[in-house]
C-alpha cells in the first residue's frame, strides 16, 4: 500500500503520497453544506502531498468564488453546463498518467463511482470526501478505499 509510510508516520515530503484534489463545485458549494474550501484543503493533506487541486464550476459561478478558490490555492476549471465530465475525465487521467497516488473526489454525486472504480483498478488510492453527512453518498463512500465527511 503507498500510505504505509504516512500510516507509520515516517518518511519526508518526496515519500509522502501525491494528492489529486478534484472538487465538484455545483454539487458541494452550496449553502445547504457550508463548504469552506480551506477545510477541503486541509481534509486532503491529511492524506499526504497536494499535487493537484482543482475545483469545477459552471459558468454561472461568480468572480469572487474563482478568485477565492484561487487564494486558496485551487486551480479553477470552468466548464459550459455540468462539469461532471470534465472532471470525470481530468480525474481519471491524473490516475492512468501516474501524476498521483491518491485521488480525493470531493462530491456527493454517485456519477463519480465509475472513476473511484477505474483508478482504483490501476492501483491508485482512492478517497471520497462528502461535504458533510446530509451530503454523504453511500455509492461514492463504498467505491472508494477510504472514505471521510467534512465537519458541519
Amino acid at each position: 500500500m503507498k500510505l504505509v509510510s504516512r500510516l507509520l508516520g515516517g518518511g519526508d515530503d518526496a515519500s509522502e503520497p501525491r494528492v489529486g484534489v478534484f472538487v465538484d463545485g455545483p454539487n458541494v458549494l452550496r449553502s445547504e453544506f457550508d463548504v469552506d474550501l480551506d477545510d477541503v484543503r486541509e481534509e486532503a493533506e491529511n492524506w499526504g502531498r497536494l499535487a493537484i487541486t482543482r475545483l469545477y464550476v459552471d459558468e454561472h459561478a461568480t468572480p469572487g468564488l474563482i478568485q477565492a478558490a484561487e487564494a486558496r490555492g485551487f486551480e479553477v476549471v470552468v466548464t459550459s453546463g455540468d462539469v461532471d465530465v470534465k472532471l470525470a475525465v481530468d480525474a481519471t487521467a491524473a490516475g492512468a498518467d501516474d501524476a498521483i497516488d491518491l485521488l480525493a473526489i470531493v462530491s456527493r454525486d454517485t456519477d463519480f463511482k465509475p472513476v473511484l472504480e477505474s483508478v482504483g483498478e490501476r492501483g491508485i488510492e482512492t478517497l471520497a470526501i462528502a461535504p458533510g453527512e446530509h451530503g454523504r453518498s453511500d455509492a461514492l463512500r463504498n467505491a472508494a478505499q477510504n472514505a471521510t465527511t467534512l465537519e458541519e
